[in-house]
């Protein structure tokens, strides 16, 4: 995996830079500790500034007006507040946020609905060696926007 990594930072695609070599931030937001903790170490090990982390999806409303980041990672199925109910929540406060969502649930009807809710992107969970790239291809593309 760091291999890889290594390859990612070095490339404009999939870095955490803007054109300008300006970090992006990330709110990253899952009920995982485990999770956190991995996407953390992927986003930051390949130029991504982790502004912060919540493990609901009421904290990531809360964080997202707060610290206001480029993207947001958020895990579908949470307690107090699930991920397709923060999307609704954050995008009423900021109709131009930028949310990935996250799920071990790859089933299509929750992915319409993230997407009708105002996410930009799915990734199925786990991120890991195998699809890394793919996870960071999809989050600078919705930085980017």
């Amino acid at each position: 995996m760091e291999e890889i990594l290594r390859e990612c930072a070095a490339d404009n695609a999939l870095n955490g830079l803007d054109s300008d070599g300006k970090q992006y931030k990330v709110l990253i937001v899952d009920d995982a500790m485990f999770v956190r903790n991995t996407l953390n170490k992927i986003l930051m090990s390949v130029g991504y500034d982790v502004v912060g982390e919540a493990k609901n999806g009421q904290e990531a409303v809360q964080l997202y007006a707060k610290l206001q980041p480029d993207v947001v990672t958020l895990d579908v199925t949470m307690p107090v507040m699930n991920g397709i109910d923060a999307v609704e929540k954050i995008r009423e406060g900021d109709p131009s946020a930028r949310i990935v969502m996250l799920s071990a649930m790859g089933y299509q009807c929750i992915v319409q609905k993230a997407i009708l809710k105002g996410a930009k992107n799915y990734v199925v969970k786990p991120i890991n060696e195998g699809n890394v790239v793919d996870f960071l291809q999809t989050v600078k593309k919705a930085a980017s926007v």
